[in-house]
C-alpha cells in the first residue's frame, strides 16, 4: 500500500478578545473595513477564468437570541435563530420580536438578549505570495487559518493591534 505524503504545512492562530465586539453594527463595520481597505495587502486573482477580489466574504453565520419572560420576569422560553447575512439578521430578529402569536404560545413577553447574540464571518484572502488563507472574525475572537508564511499572521496581528476594540 502507498503511504500518505505531506504536501503542505498550514498553520492556524487565534486571538481571544478581552471584550466582545459590541453589536452586529460594529461587527459588520469591522468586516466591511477589512474588505474595503485591504489592510493585509492582499491581491486580486483569477479562478477558473473569473476575477476574484483580494478579500471576500467566504462564510457567514449570525445568531440572534430572543427570550420570553412571564409576569414575574422569569425566563420561561427562548428562541435562537441563525441566518447567513447581516441583512437577514436584523429582519429575522424583528419578525420574531413582532410575532405575538409565538409569544402567546410560549406564554411570555419577548425581548432581545443581544448580549447572547453571536456573529461569525470567514474572509477568504489572497496574499501577494499567491497563498490563499482565511481570517475568521467572531464576536470574541479572530482566527487566521490555512497559512504557511508567518508574515501573513504578522500582518493580521499588526492590523489587530492597531484596533483598540480588538485588544
Amino acid at each position: 500500500m502507498a503511504d500518505f505524503i505531506q504536501t503542505t504545512n498550514t498553520k492556524s492562530a487565534v486571538r481571544d478578545l478581552t471584550i466582545p465586539i459590541a453589536d452586529i453594527t460594529a461587527f459588520n463595520a469591522l468586516v466591511q473595513d477589512i474588505i474595503d481597505t485591504n489592510p493585509f495587502g492582499c491581491t486580486s486573482y483569477t479562478e477558473k477564468g473569473v476575477p476574484i477580489d483580494p478579500v471576500t466574504r467566504s462564510q457567514e453565520r449570525y445568531d440572534a437570541k430572543i427570550v420570553y419572560e412571564n409576569l414575574e420576569a422569569d425566563t420561561i422560553g427562548d428562541v435562537s435563530m441563525q441566518v447567513a447575512s447581516v441583512a437577514a439578521f436584523g429582519t429575522a430578529a424583528s419578525h420574531v420580536m413582532d410575532d405575538d402569536t409565538l409569544a402567546t404560545a410560549i406564554g411570555g413577553t419577548q425581548s432581545r438578549d443581544t448580549g447572547k447574540d453571536s456573529f461569525s464571518c470567514k474572509l477568504k484572502c489572497h496574499d501577494a505570495n499567491s497563498e490563499i488563507y482565511y481570517v475568521t472574525l467572531s464576536r470574541d475572537r479572530i482566527r487566521v487559518s490555512s497559512y504557511t508564511d508567518d508574515a501573513i499572521c504578522a500582518a493580521v496581528e499588526t492590523w489587530a493591534d492597531a484596533k483598540p476594540a480588538l485588544g
